[in-house]
């Protein structure tokens, strides 16, 4: 099947967003933004790692949910190990900006009740993130 046909190869173009991941210093603070933005798949994951594997020593990390329009299985196993890295580290991975469909898929994994999760990245960055454990975590 030609890379530029649809799934028929009747020509028409095959529907892929392309997956990014920008990483941006939270100004005065130990805590780093990383933005992915696109779908988070397996063949899509690596970008993610590489940036969070990165910045692994920060003190915190916000993952910035809100350009994900898609997030399977893959990419919800990264942010669960490496907010597990980050725990016993010492360190803390929050995410912000879930929309509906990523959002679902937290909901109904039972990952929501790991992550301390903002509605968006400014009301991360405005928190200090020592609010208490999240559900699910031991005190």
């Amino acid at each position: 099947m030609d890379s530029e046909q649809g799934p028929l190869g009747d020509g028409a173009p095959r529907r892929r967003d392309r997956f990014t991941v920008d990483v941006r210093p939270a100004w005065g603070t130990e805590t780093v933004v990383v933005v992915p933005s696109g779908e988070l798949d397996h063949d899509t994951v690596e970008p993610l790692r590489t940036a969070l594997e990165k910045h692994e020593d920060a003190g915190r990390i916000v993952v910035d949910c809100a350009g994900l329009a898609f997030c399977d299985s893959t990419g919800l196993n990264l942010l669960l190990r490496a907010r597990a890295r980050a725990v016993e580290s010492g360190a803390r991975l929050e995410l912000a900006g879930l929309r509906p469909p990523v959002q679902r898929m937290f909901e109904i994994t039972g990952a929501r009740r790991v992550f301390r999760i903002y509605a968006d990245v400014g009301e991360a960055l405005a928190a200090d993130g020592t609010g208490g454990a999240p559900p699910g975590d031991p005190a």
